[in-house]
């Protein structure tokens, strides 16, 4: 009986990671900016792989490619960023911000990115969304550090970030800012992963900053 049990288990076990395998393929979508979230208009064809059990994009949102290095500069890898719970992306080319409309310099509200905001959910699809603080955590504590971070199976670079008070790009190759969809205990900020030089640990920032994104599902 004890051996028929195992047996099953094993099976079971087999059956849900053939299961979540089937389900983390890579896949393309048709970004418009239509809808009010992608900056620009193309086709991205995503790389997905399997951490902690989901699936997880190995690609910045609206980034065309991996990144290479974990210093990367290229702006192809850095994709897109977006301020706390606003579903309008924007991208940079190092030069210029698009679209380069009015920057909203505060973002003071008592909420978490709510799911009909969610980026991910709009671009990829019901079943992505935004990490939460805690799974970002979980995951960073696999990570300590930023080579560890890049070395991993996600990729994580230092794609840089919009300067909270003007939307100016800033620390491209040297800093990487990741939201996730937890504000932190001021409705003025949200807590997100930070990656610089040799290190990566969560923290808070203003929600007016732009960062990237990074969805799991």
């Amino acid at each position: 009986m004890k051996t028929i049990k195992f047996l099953t288990m094993i099976i079971l076990v087999i059956g849900l990671s053939n299961y979540v395998t089937a389900q983390c393929l890579p896949f393309g979508v048709n970004h418009s900016t239509t809808n009010g979230v992608a900056p620009v208009d193309k086709m991205v064809n995503y790389q997905v792989d399997i951490f902690q059990g989901r699936c997880w994009l190995t690609q910045n949102l609206g980034a065309d490619v991996q990144a290479t290095a974990k210093n990367d500069i290229d702006p192809a890898a850095a994709g897109w960023y977006w301020q706390f719970n606003r579903r309008q992306g924007y991208t940079h080319d190092g030069a210029s911000r698009t679209p380069d409309s009015f920057w909203t310099t505060i973002i003071d509200e008592n909420s978490d990115w709510l799911s009909t905001n969610d980026p991910c959910t709009r671009e990829l699809g019901e079943e992505w969304r935004i990490p939460t603080y805690t799974e970002w955590r979980a995951a960073d504590r696999w990570w300590w550090n930023s080579t560890y971070a890049y070395n991993s199976k996600l990729k994580l670079h230092a794609a840089g970030f919009l300067y909270s008070s003007s939307g100016e790009l800033m620390y491209r190759g040297q800093w990487g800012a990741y939201w996730s969809s937890t504000q932190w205990v001021y409705g003025s900020s949200g807590r997100y992963l930070y990656i610089q030089r040799g290190a990566s640990h969560m923290t808070a920032t203003l929600k007016s900053a732009g960062q990237s994104i990074r969805c799991l599902k």
